[in-house]
């Protein structure tokens, strides 16, 4: 019984933005819980390695071109997805992009790239794959957010608006899509170290500051979020949609980077 509810055999799961980082993580995950997938990025050469590995484990991976910030893109992917796969039981709403800068530095485009590519981007891919899924009474939107979905960092505004853009959509088509058989969650990593933010990596002195104010006292690691992608995957998250799941070793409970141990109560 435990194991047919985290079963993904027979399913297909599109992965969007799985030429590298998070995107492979979730796709690696899902493949040894038993799922086929598709997956996407915007250059398809990009894919090849990731389709020959997920091949070694004995699944089949589709690869298909998509451009979020392009709706004919999306469309198209999305038809083809459901061509070569027959039917995609679970979306993994992946694709995204960062600028870090101070908000002063901010420039229009840069406002433009991130949230037409991480917020607008990601509500079509969900509203096409949707509107397939919607006919068989059956899905699973996992829509991936961040810690900064519910935390503030500076140097990550127009980045932290849209992953906070997520976590409100998620619950939004959490409403419209459950009375089809949809859940639509939103699952949130902390800091996990990635082609996108490798270079704060780089610092010593950063990564002692970032572990410092981590409960479990270390950034995420690949495996870390296994399970929390297949259980919101599977047939054990039936009654869970509408919900931003955090995978953060504890960050966004607000711990501080403790200088001074503040002192016992007495009583």
């Amino acid at each position: 019984m435990t194991n047919e509810l985290f079963d993904l055999s027979g399913q297909t799961a599109l992965v969007t933005g799985a030429s590298r980082g998070l995107g492979q993580y979730f796709g690696r995950a899902l493949a040894k819980a038993g799922a086929d997938l598709v997956v996407t990025s915007r250059k398809l050469a990009d894919l090849d390695p990731f389709v020959a590995e997920i091949a070694a484990l004995g699944r089949k991976a589709t690869p298909l071109q998509l451009d979020v910030r392009d709706e004919a893109s999306i469309q198209k992917m999305a038809a083809d997805a459901e061509a070569a796969a027959g039917q995609i039981h679970i979306l993994v709403n992946n694709a995204g992009c960062n600028v870090r800068k101070p908000a002063l530095d901010v420039t229009w485009d840069d406002w433009n790239l991130i949230l037409e590519t991480n917020l607008r981007g990601n509500f079509f891919v969900a509203q096409q794959v949707a509107a397939r899924m919607i006919p068989r009474g059956y899905g699973r939107i996992i829509n991936i957010g961040s810690v900064t979905s519910v935390f503030g960092y500076a140097g990550l505004a127009p980045y932290g608006a849209s992953r906070g853009g997520v976590r409100q959509m998620t619950m939004s088509l959490a409403d419209d899509w459950g009375k089809h058989g949809i859940t639509v969650n939103c699952l949130a990593p902390g800091w996990f170290k990635t082609d996108q933010n490798k270079v704060m990596y780089e610092s010593k002195e950063w990564v002692e500051y970032l572990v410092d104010r981590i409960p479990v006292k270390r950034a995420g690691q690949a495996h870390d979020l296994d399970g929390a992608v297949v259980f919101l995957a599977a047939e054990c998250s039936r009654y869970v949609t509408g919900q931003t799941l955090l995978v953060d070793g504890g960050i966004s409970t607000g711990a501080m980077r403790a200088t001074v141990q503040p002192p016992t109560a007495k009583g």
